[in-house]
């Protein structure tokens, strides 16, 4: 494994950027060394918080930067594409928000460049990396609560309707869906693998996003995922699996949890509690620098082929809702 330490870099100095980086000084080996906003002022401001040597103006500036060895996507997900296959091509590894894109042709495009060019691709799905989460999937997988049968889960937030913001607005990827469904579905992809059907039912905002939804996903052999999501009220942020001998709750929220209780049949509940470092965004940094130190092109624990899923799933749920996404061209 090589010592070189890896040279991070930041597309799109949001909100999400501003809580992922301090995390940083949890990560052996890695260093953020330059931001790029399509707003230079921005870039600009975001690295003096953030004692970060470059800025740029824009995003193929930092792409062209020699010295920038893997870069952080956190733009609205519309523009995860074209920023990912420019950033591919352009020799550098990525990290990139969920949802990792907005249609399923996009994200299969992403994936497609990054094999092509031999470049590390990995979604930012914080959750599978949480010690909590470690944790669950290690206590399912020795038979803990026997044989998986279901998953339940509910994400919800107020959010007062506003058709300039990106939550409502379809130019900007918004809606419940690729804001919140992504961390339930995705949970219940890692949990009972890819559904066999899917079926959807919610409703929509004025501007044509999806509000909120329930999902029904057919795992096969009777195994089934119950999952809502709503930007109109909110719920609190738990998750169950469900098995032949016993049950896990996965206390709120559920995506980035400190604790959950072991239900064992016959047994009294076992509490269990496990902080993340920092934030809870070390462990996803984590995974990608180690991986790029060893020469891995992907995540064993985010793997491409479960992301390209997610999509799958949402999308398909999406239409049914009468939504058509589309990606920034």
């Amino acid at each position: 494994m090589s010592s070189k330490p890896i040279r991070w870099g930041i597309i799109g100095p949001g909100r999400i950027a501003e809580l992922l980086v301090p995390d940083f000084v949890h990560v052996p080996n890695a260093k953020v060394v330059a931001v790029a906003s399509r707003t230079k002022q921005r870039a600009e401001d975001f690295a003096t918080r953030h004692a970060i040597a470059k800025s740029y103006g824009s995003y193929e500036a930092i792409i062209a930067d020699p010295d920038v060895d893997v870069l952080y996507v956190a733009t609205p997900n519309r523009q995860h594409r074209k920023i990912a296959i420019e950033a591919v091509r352009g020799g550098k590894a990525l990290l990139v928000e969920k949802s990792f894109a907005t249609t399923v042709a996009g994200a299969r495009e992403m994936i497609d460049a990054a094999r092509a060019n031999g470049r590390f691709v990995m979604e930012a799905m914080w959750t599978r990396f949480q010690p909590i989460i470690v944790k669950m999937r290690e206590l399912i997988a020795s038979g803990a609560i026997g044989e998986v049968r279901a998953v339940q889960a509910d994400l919800g937030v107020d959010r007062p309707y506003n058709p300039n913001d990106r939550l409502f607005d379809p130019h900007q990827g918004g809606g419940a869906m690729l804001d919140l469904g992504v961390y339930l579905v995705s949970f219940a992809q890692m949990v009972l693998g890819t559904p066999r059907a899917v079926v959807a039912q919610g409703s929509l905002w004025p501007t044509g996003v999806d509000a909120e939804s329930g999902l029904l996903l057919d795992h096969g052999e009777g195994r089934r995922s119950v999952l809502f999501m709503t930007l109109r009220n909110a719920t609190p942020g738990q998750a169950r699996v469900f098995g032949s001998k016993g049950f896990i709750d996965v206390l709120p929220r559920f995506h980035h949890p400190t604790k959950m209780v072991l239900h064992r049949t016959g047994a009294a509940p076992e509490p269990i509690s496990l902080p993340p470092l920092g934030g809870g965004y070390a462990h996803e940094l984590i995974e990608v620098t180690e991986c790029l130190l060893a020469g891995r092109t992907e995540s064993a624990i985010m793997p491409l082929a479960d992301t390209l899923a997610v999509q799958t799933i949402m999308n398909d749920a999406l239409e049914q809702l009468g939504v058509v996404p589309t990606e920034e061209p």
